[in-house]
């Protein structure tokens, strides 16, 4: 996939930001096991997490906040005050992990020792190429929105689009460490030709 392929001709407003959210705790996550398309509720941690990052929020003003269609994401967006503004973007889901739901890396790398999510991607669920091609989707979008916008997805798929955002591979995703209840934020380099830039990164209460 050419690294350029996010990009748009179209006009950028220069002040835009992505608030890149990951949800909460939950059950699996806590135990390492990959959820994509099962909808795992939250821990009583993971609620806490959640309401513990309405500091970081409640004094932005977001001129739009968008969820994954997940319960662990929207539930999180909920805690996290912003619940009131909140639509579904059925683009922001965690990789579909196919034959590869509910279970742990280590298992997965016990059958197939030379796998790698980042270039192989889960059997029976999204290639690489396929989860790249939804981020972009979003990426295209969010460049036409404006301000400060907070989005609610998980840990693969929020490092995807920040791959995505920067104009690079997935792959350099595996670079990023997005923690349950941690932000990121995205930006535009106005000094610099609206570069695509990491402004903040894995930022907790």
């Amino acid at each position: 996939m050419n690294a350029s392929d996010s990009s748009s001709a179209a006009p950028v407003d220069p002040s835009l930001r992505i608030f890149v959210i990951r949800h909460g705790e939950t059950e699996w996550s806590r135990s390492g096991k990959h959820t994509g398309r099962s909808d795992i509720p939250l821990t009583n941690r993971g609620e806490q997490m959640a309401r513990e990052l309405a500091p970081l929020l409640t004094n932005v003003d977001f001129s739009e906040v968008l969820s994954s269609p997940r319960r662990r994401a929207h539930d999180t967006c909920v805690l996290a005050g912003l619940g009131a503004l909140v639509g579904t973007e059925p683009d922001l889901a965690e990789w579909d992990y196919g034959d590869d739901e509910g279970r742990k890396s280590v298992e997965i790398l016990a059958e197939r020792p030379d796998w790698d999510i980042w270039r192989d991607g889960c059997p029976g669920g999204e290639t690489p190429d396929e989860v790249a091609a939804r981020a972009d989707r979003l990426v295209h979008k969010l460049k036409g929105l404006s301000g400060n916008v907070a989005v609610f997805s998980h840990g693969h798929f929020g490092r995807v689009l920040t791959a995505r955002w920067l104009g690079q591979p997935i792959g350099i995703g595996r670079h990023f460490i997005l923690d349950p209840a941690t932000l990121g934020i995205l930006a535009l380099d106005a000094r610099h030709g609206l570069t695509p830039v990491i402004q903040r990164w894995n930022v907790a209460p």
